[in-house]
């Protein structure tokens, strides 16, 4: 197939290049074992491929869409408070190097705080590195951009630089590259551009017994026991798919499972999902066929800041199983 007409958008065009080359430049970072993690105020891990990945994203918006706004994860004040902060600064300049040769290292720390612009009317979001410890496992990432507007998102690209056969066999092991716009489906190519797009759709699966729900690697990310609780009151017979990260929105929107849930955790009942950890994933799906809802099924409110502040958790799944995914909340009071 050829490239669709959604690759006609300038707005598609950027995001689809900026996120390329961010999980590219992700990548070689992972190679290069160049890990050394920071600290940031909620205690996350936080890599030089994190900044590195909002401080491309953020140079090339500037110079396709100038007066685009961008709102990141991540922020430089860390970057200059310490001397930690400092060594890893100088990494993250050695790494954007052959991007943006000459960059300085105050050049480096403007480019990421241009990702914190207010998340209002129509802007964009980015999770630089989706998955930071699988990241650092060197396992499952995504590199995700979102396009929201008036509350909705419009307009996704994730990069999945480790997905490979899982997501479709045709892209070997060149990482994986999905974009979805609004009201024109969801659609695949290779991370390195050397793959044609192909068009995705969710698996056809009607058969709530045979639901593959993925479930994150990372057990603090997830009430592991409630979810045996969801799987057990919907019958659910498959083995789950343990994976992290955005990329599981990917296989998902590939047909490679059926379901993902994020319920609340028993220490965090009133925690409400990062906008930017759901946008990109969210749209890729719905557009590939399937349906995407919060824990009570309403839609993903993305109005209301870097939050989502009128959503409990997150159901994702291929439309089939949705209702009985539902119905088996209530039942177990998630």
């Amino acid at each position: 197939m050829s490239a669709p007409s959604l690759l006609d958008c300038p707005e598609a065009q950027f995001a689809i290049a900026a996120v390329r080359e961010a999980a590219q430049l992700t990548r070689r970072v992972q190679q290069e074992m160049c890990t050394e993690a920071l600290t940031k105020g909620d205690k996350s891990p936080v890599t030089v491929a994190d900044f590195s990945a909002q401080a491309i994203v953020a140079k090339r918006m500037a110079e396709a869409l100038p007066d685009a706004r961008l709102v990141g994860e991540e922020d430089a004040a860390d970057l200059n408070a310490t001397d930690e902060g400092r060594a890893t600064l100088a990494q993250i300049q050695h790494f954007l190097e052959a991007n943006i040769p000459g960059v300085s290292a105050d050049e480096v720390c403007q480019l990421i705080d241009h990702g914190n612009a207010k998340p209002e009317g129509k802007f964009w979001t980015l999770d630089p590195v989706d998955g930071t410890k699988g990241f650092l496992r060197g396992d499952q990432y995504a590199v995700a951009l979102a396009l929201i507007e008036d509350g909705q998102v419009s307009l996704g690209v994730l990069g999945c630089p480790e997905l490979n056969d899982q997501l479709s066999p045709e892209l070997g092991g060149s990482g994986a590259l999905l974009i979805a716009k609004r009201g024109e489906g969801a659609f695949v190519a290779s991370v390195t551009g050397d793959a044609e797009w192909k068009p995705l759709k969710v698996s056809p699966c009607e058969e709530v017994k045979d639901t593959r729900i993925f479930r994150s690697v990372e057990t603090a990310h997830t009430n592991t026991g409630q979810l045996g609780q969801l799987a057990g009151a919907m019958g659910v017979e498959a083995q789950p798919i343990p994976m992290d990260s955005q990329a599981k929105y990917a296989v998902l929107a590939a047909g490679g499972g059926e379901m993902l849930v994020r319920l609340l955790s028993a220490n965090r009942p009133d925690y409400r999902e990062k906008i930017w950890d759901q946008a990109a994933g969210s749209i890729v799906v719905e557009e590939a066929g399937g349906r995407v809802t919060d824990l009570d099924g309403k839609p993903l409110d993305f109005s209301h800041g870097t939050s989502l502040l009128e959503n409990r958790g997150v159901l994702a799944t291929n439309g089939q199983v949705h209702q009985a995914a539902l119905e088996a909340l209530r039942a177990i009071g998630a």
